[in-house]
């Protein structure tokens, strides 16, 4: 299948660039891209918290008062978890959330998300995207022009004038075609990918 270029003033261009049907018009399935996303954010998560079970927290070693005859209530250690300063009852412990995706599952999902793209023609494909300077307003400029709000712009290579530029634009997103993940396509409203770019997922996608 062909798919136009957009020039950058948001018109359709003449030129046109090729996408091959296996990556860019195979059926979606919703499925295999809801697990892709959860699998990925699950990666995130950085599972850093802990908590004091009673036998980690200091102290507590001596029986507070005798068994019987006190009046008061059994206890065998201050840092029970029912004492202030205690240990925690179910304590936390570090844990790893990442979920095993298999290669094949998860090119296959990042293929249907490519392809949906382009059905629901949010997929825009310029020749190159570049800043010679970091100038937010331009960019935002160049942005309109192109009629997009909520768009990530996905690079062959990361231009420093161009991230120092989208740094602070909301609801725009930057990265190099290497780091693209599924979360990032399927956030964004418009996706926007350079020709050099696309070249390069098309061959890790294949």
């Amino acid at each position: 299948m062909e798919l136009a270029l957009t020039t950058a003033t948001g018109k359709v261009s003449k030129k046109t660039v090729e996408l091959p049907d296996v990556i860019f018009a195979t059926d979606f399935n919703e499925d295999l891209v809801h697990q892709a996303v959860i699998a990925y954010l699950a990666g995130a998560r950085a599972g850093t918290r802990a908590h004091k079970s009673r036998s980690e927290v200091q102290g507590g070693g001596k029986k507070p008062w005798r068994q019987k005859g006190t009046g008061r209530a059994r206890a065998g250690t201050i840092r029970s978890p029912i004492w202030r300063g205690g240990g925690r009852t179910f304590a936390s412990k570090p844990q790893d959330y990442t979920q095993k995706l298999n290669k094949k599952m998860y090119r296959a999902a990042m293929r249907s998300i490519m392809s949906e793209l382009v059905r629901q023609e949010r997929l825009m494909v310029v020749e190159d995207f570049k800043m010679d300077a970091p100038k937010t307003r331009e960019l935002d400029g160049k942005l309109k022009a192109l009629g997009v709000d909520s768009v990530l712009v996905v690079t062959h290579d990361l231009n420093e004038a161009l991230y120092m530029s989208a740094r602070n634009l909301f609801k725009v997103g930057l990265c190099e075609v290497g780091y693209v993940d599924p979360v990032s396509l399927v956030r964004f409203e418009k996706v926007i990918i350079t020709v050099s770019a696309l070249k390069k997922l098309e061959e890790s996608l294949a």
